[in-house]
């Protein structure tokens, strides 16, 4: 099965992937490959370049990510011609690893850990759709912690998502993460085992 997994920011969805990985299932991840696509020789740093010019580059070849944000933050229309160049390049990279895991085994769970898998129309791609849910509140409250925000920027980057009650009610499997890591480690158990997955 290929199975999208999303949910809001600090809904522990790595948490769950990796729960998932280690009974077998196989990872393929946006972030990653994001990070791959921009790589020093990949056509989209090439375009980006183009679009954007020398100044998005460090001094080896790399694509300085700080510069890139200043040119696209508060710039609509930039940040658009951006996407328009990272998202088929993501999509590409990620559907090439499918399609290699499906060769592989055609009957093994493929996760692909995508952020904004609801927000870029990709929920069809796939067979179905994992959410891990947190309540909004404590989303909130394990950015403010994780990664220092103040309560309004953690706010402020929440709202950039879909609210993370309408992925839940959009998704197929809703694993809920907002009690222990037991709890968490047992709905896994349960979709694992109701999937008949070996």
């Amino acid at each position: 099965m290929k199975l999208g997994l999303t949910g809001g920011i600090a809904c522990g969805k790595s948490t769950v992937s990796a729960m998932l990985v280690s009974r077998g299932a196989k990872l393929v991840d946006a972030d990653q490959a994001a990070r791959e696509v921009v790589l020093p020789g990949e056509p989209a740093l090439a375009a980006i370049v183009a679009e954007f010019g020398q100044a998005v580059l460090n001094g080896d070849g790399t694509m300085n990510r700080a510069e890139v944000g200043k040119l696209v933050f508060n710039d609509r229309e930039r940040l658009n011609k951006l996407e328009a160049i990272l998202h088929p390049a993501i999509r590409n990279r990620m559907w090439t690893q499918i399609r290699a895991y499906e060769a592989e085994d055609p009957k093994q769970l493929i996760i692909a850990d995508i952020p904004l898998l609801y927000e870029t129309g990709q929920a069809s791609l796939y067979e179905a759709v994992m959410v891990v849910y947190a309540p909004r509140a404590m989303q909130a409250e394990r950015l403010i912690a994780r990664n220092g925000m103040s309560p309004e920027e953690a706010e402020r980057r929440i709202a950039l998502q879909l609210d993370i009650e309408e992925k839940r009610r959009l998704a197929d499997f809703v694993i809920d993460n907002g009690g222990t890591l037991d709890e968490t480690r047992h709905q896994v158990d349960l979709f694992w085992q109701e999937q008949g997955l070996p």
